[in-house]
């Protein structure tokens, strides 16, 4: 009995930790954390791939390609992103991968796996061969699409061009930059949940460093709402001294006419 139990916790231990790492992965494309060697000095020239929303690269010798807002790169049998040209670069899982970005025909990887061969130029790589059953079983269809209801390429981030050698932003200017620069709204749900991911950080920071109204800055700004309303109570007062000759009993007639004898006397002078 006490081996059966040992062995359910075990069990349960380990299916706590897959969920776990399930979990962290959900997105399939983690933060912008990893190197894999291309070190561009200034903005790729990118050219668009004829009847796909896709751009890539063809002076690069990298199968590198833009997509959806962000640069993929096909590497060491993995697929790399980021939103910025020369990286930091995220890995991202098979199963995530967007379906345009596997259409790309074979004739397009600058850099083509030695698996690659013997593939038809003009279609796309045998993922489903490569990748196993498994994968092929859940993308079902994947290269199978109506070519005249494809996407609009994304506009591409020329922004970039003015961050080029030693003005490249580092990590965590690289969120600020782009939403300043770059309002395009990703369609696939992993590049959106990344850029959500990607710029929580910066947003916590720019919350952190708004700048506190002290006590003074505080009634200066509130002071005109209570200004008026003392204006208004004081008014009646004001009236109320006026009267004070009349609360006495005494009359305000002789004024007015004194008021009217100096006036007529000071415009008899005036006609002499």
């Amino acid at each position: 009995m006490k081996k059966i139990r040992y062995g359910l916790m075990t069990l349960f231990m380990l299916l706590c930790l897959v969920t776990t790492a399930t979990a962290g992965v959900s997105i399939g494309i983690g933060l912008p954390n990893v190197s894999i060697g291309i070190n561009l000095p200034i903005f790729p020239d990118l050219v668009p791939v004829p009847g796909y929303p896709v751009y890539y690269a063809p002076r690069l010798d990298a199968n590198y390609f833009f997509y959806d807002g962000m640069y993929w790169v096909y590497q060491d049998d993995n697929w790399y992103a980021s939103s910025w040209y020369n990286g930091p670069w995220a890995l991202v899982e098979p199963d995530f991968v967007p379906l345009y970005i596997l259409r790309i025909p074979v004739r397009y990887y600058r850099q083509p796996p030695v698996y690659f061969r013997g593939w038809q130029p003009n279609a796309p790589p045998r993922w489903g061969q490569h990748w196993g059953h498994r994968w092929e079983q859940q993308h079902r269809g994947w290269n199978r699409w109506d070519r005249r209801a494809a996407p609009a390429p994304a506009p591409l981030p020329t922004y970039q061009r003015r961050y080029s050698g030693d003005r490249y932003p580092r990590v965590e200017q690289q969120p600020a930059l782009r939403n300043q620069s770059y309002r395009y709204q990703p369609r696939e749900r992993a590049v959106r949940e990344h850029f959500r991911q990607e710029y929580a950080p910066a947003q916590r920071g720019r919350q952190e460093a708004a700048p506190v109204r002290g006590p003074r800055q505080n009634d200066q700004m509130q002071q005109p709402r209570a200004v008026q309303p003392q204006r208004e109570q004081q008014a009646p007062r004001v009236q109320e001294r006026n009267q004070g000759p009349r609360d006495r009993g005494e009359s305000a007639e002789p004024d007015r006419g004194r008021g009217r004898g100096q006036g007529d006397e000071g415009r008899g002078r005036g006609r002499d």
